[in-house]
């Protein structure tokens, strides 16, 4: 049944989100070891630090919405599986059922990730 039937459709702030990681995913997918390892610009941590933090960040996220204590993400060895991460830790943050304010503010920080690679 469509929306227009009774049933509501994907909330908007999920589509947000997941269209926010799809295209970091889609820029940085393809990345080899040496871009990742490249400086982000501001030039102080490395692009997969960078991203690394955004992982910790919506961990937090979905640790506050599910009254957890936060744990630290452990940084695998590989950068090459930073993308899968994000994903992981983006449906996770969605099917915690996070509030649209916390979706937003999460979808904020990957897009300013994306933009800062």
């Amino acid at each position: 049944m469509s929306a227009a039937q009774g049933v509501p459709g994907p909330d908007p702030a999920d589509t947000d989100l997941d269209r926010a990681v799809d295209l970091l995913v889609r820029q940085v997918g393809h990345w080899q070891q040496p871009r990742w390892a490249a400086p982000a610009a501001g030039g102080n941590v490395s692009r997969a630090d960078l991203v690394h933090r955004l992982v910790q960040e919506i961990a937090n996220l979905t640790a506050d919405v599910e009254g957890r204590p936060r744990r630290t993400v452990p940084r695998l060895d590989n950068d090459l599986v930073l993308p899968d991460q994000v994903r992981v830790v983006a449906a996770d943050l969605v099917a915690a059922g996070a509030p649209a304010a916390t979706l937003a503010h999460a979808t904020d920080q990957v897009t300013a990730t994306r933009q800062t690679l």
